[in-house]
C-alpha cells in the first residue's frame, strides 16, 4: 500500500480492517427472480462491533436505492474473508459483491470487474490499491492498523506521566509496568483469529521499514531485497525483544479476537495494540477505566501510523448483472446513513470527497483521528505489513503464514533470525 497523500487529510480517516466478501458470481450465485429482480450474494463478516443487524439494515437501505437488485447475505466464518473467498472461487462460487477482500490474484485472473475513472470520480484517493494501473476494489476507507490504546490508571500506578514517543521510552514504560505487577502489552491471535497477532509487528515494521522505504514490499517481489534486509530484521527483533523481556500477555495468543478485546477491558494488560476500530468500541461501551491512545514509538520520536487505505467493495466479473452489482457497490459507498452507521459502530471513515464523520463521535475516536491527521500532515502514514494494497502488496497467500509466524514471535518460540528465515521460505512457496 502506498502512503496516503496529504490532500486526503480532509476526506480520509478511519476504517475497519475487518469487512467481507461474498458468494458466487455468474452461473451459480446470481439468479433472476420473478419480476426481473436480480439476486446478488454479498458476504459480510460479523464482529462485536459489527453485528448482523447493522449489515441487514444497511443492505435493506441500499437495496432501495438500486431497483432490480435483491441481496442475499452470506457471513464469513471468520475475519479472513480473502481465504474464504478463494475457497468459494475454487467451486465457481466467487461472491458477486465482496467487501475488503484482497483483490490480488482475483484481479490478475480476470475474476473481478474494473471500476472506471467515472465510477471513481467522487473518491478522494481514486488510484489507491491499483493493480497494473486498474482499480478492482473501491478505495473507500483509510484506517490506522496499529495504534497503542492504553489504560491510563495502569500508567499512573506505574509512575508513567506521559505516553512514550521513542523506543527507549517505550521499553522504560514497559519495565515500570512490569515492576508494578502490570502486564505491559496485550496480544491476540488464538484459533482462527491469527490476524490479531500482527499489530505489534505491523507497528515495528511501519516505524523501522516502511517510513523510509514505502516500496519495500515491491522490492521483495522483484527480488532486490529479502526479509533478511537489516531494517526488517531490526523491526522483527524488536518484537522478539519484547517477548524475551516478558512484556506480552502470554495467554493472549490463545484468545479469539472477541476474547482478546474482553481481556483488555477486564485489565489483562496496560496497552492494547489494535486498529482504529477499537476507538469507537471503547467510546460506545466504555471500559471501567479511562483509555488513551498514542502512535507506535519510533527511534527518533516522530509518530508513524501504519494504515490501510482501500478496503471497499469489489464486484465479480461473472456476476449475472455486473452493472447492477457495481451500482450497488457505489451506492453502498456513497450512502451517508450507511457510512455514518459504520463509523459509529466500528470507526470506519468513508473517503468519498467531502465526507465528514458524525459530529457526536466520542473522544477516543477524535484522539485517534487527530493522530492519523497529524501523520498525514507529517507524511508518516505507511503501509501496514501483510495487508499492503495493490501493486505494493505482498501476495495474499502470505497473509496466513505471516500471522502464524507472528504468533511464534509473541510467544517467544521463535527469534528474529528464525522468523525471517521461515518468512523467506513461505514467501518463496507462494510467490
Amino acid at each position: 500500500m502506498a502512503s496516503v497523500k496529504t490532500g486526503v487529510v480532509a476526506a480520509a480517516t478511519l476504517l475497519t480492517v475487518a469487512l467481507a466478501g461474498c458468494t458466487s458470481g455468474g452461473n451459480s450465485s446470481s439468479s433472476s427472480t420473478e419480476g426481473g429482480t436480480v439476486e446478488l450474494t454479498m458476504l459480510t463478516f460479523e464482529t462485536p462491533n459489527l453485528p448482523a443487524t447493522l449489515w441487514d439494515s444497511a443492505i435493506a437501505r441500499v437495496e432501495q436505492k438500486v431497483p432490480g437488485v435483491k441481496i442475499k447475505k452470506l457471513v464469513a466464518p471468520n475475519v479472513d474473508r480473502t481465504t474464504y473467498a478463494k475457497q468459494l472461487a475454487t467451486s465457481s462460487q466467487l461472491p458477486d459483491v465482496m467487501m475488503a477482500v484482497n483483490p490480488q490474484g482475483f484481479a490478475e485472473g480476470g475474476q473481478l470487474a474494473e471500476f472506471t475513472k467515472d465510477d471513481l470520480k467522487d473518491f478522494a484517493s481514486p488510484e489507491s490499491g491499483a493493480i497494473n494501473g486498474k482499480i478492482y476494489q473501491l478505495p473507500t476507507n483509510a484506517q490506522p492498523q496499529s495504534l497503542l490504546y492504553y489504560n491510563k490508571a495502569n500508567f499512573t500506578k506505574a509512575g508513567i506521566t506521559t505516553p512514550p514517543k521513542t523506543w527507549a521510552e517505550f521499553l522504560d514504560a514497559c519495565a515500570k509496568l512490569k515492576a508494578a505487577g502490570i502486564t505491559p502489552i496485550a496480544v491476540g491471535g488464538g484459533g482462527q483469529d491469527t490476524f490479531a497477532s500482527m499489530y505489534t509487528w505491523v507497528g515495528t515494521v511501519g516505524t523501522d521499514v516502511y517510513v523510509g522505504d514505502p516500496a519495500f514490499s515491491r522490492e521483495i517481489k522483484d527480488g532486490s531485497k529479502t526479509f533478511a534486509d537489516p531494517l526488517f530484521a531490526k523491526a522483527t527483533d524488536k518484537v522478539a525483544q519484547l517477548a524475551k523481556l516478558g512484556y506480552f500477555d502470554k495467554q493472549g495468543t490463545s484468545r479469539s479476537y472477541a476474547d482478546h478485546e474482553k481481556a483488555f477491558r477486564a485489565g489483562s494488560a496496560a496497552m492494547y495494540p489494535m486498529g482504529s476500530w477499537f476507538a469507537t468500541s471503547a467510546d460506545n461501551d466504555k471500559p471501567p477505566f479511562e483509555v488513551g491512545v498514542f502512535a507506535w514509538p519510533t527511534d527518533d520520536g516522530k509518530a508513524v501510523v501504519p494504515t490501510l487505505t482501500g478496503g471497499g467493495l469489489s464486484v465479480s466479473a461473472k456476476a449475472e448483472n455486473v452493472d447492477l452489482a457495481k451500482k450497488f457497490a457505489l451506492e453502498w459507498t456513497k450512502d451517508k446513513e450507511t457510512s455514518d452507521a459504520f463509523t459509529k459502530a466500528d470507526g470506519t471513515f468513508n473517503t468519498i470527497a467531502g465526507y465528514q464523520p458524525p459530529a457526536d463521535m466520542g473522544p477516543l475516536f477524535k484522539e485517534t483521528l487527530a493522530l492519523y491527521n497529524q501523520a498525514v500532515q507529517d507524511k508518516t502514514v505507511t503501509p501496514a505489513l501483510s495487508i499492503e494494497q495493490g501493486d505494493n502488496g505482498l501476495p495474499a497467500d502470505l497473509t496466513v503464514p505471516i500471522q502464524q509466524i507472528a504468533v511464534e514471535l509473541l510467544t517467544g518460540t521463535s527469534d528474529a533470525q528464525a522468523a525471517i528465515a521461515k518468512l523467506d521460505k513461505e514467501y518463496a512457496a507462494v510467490k
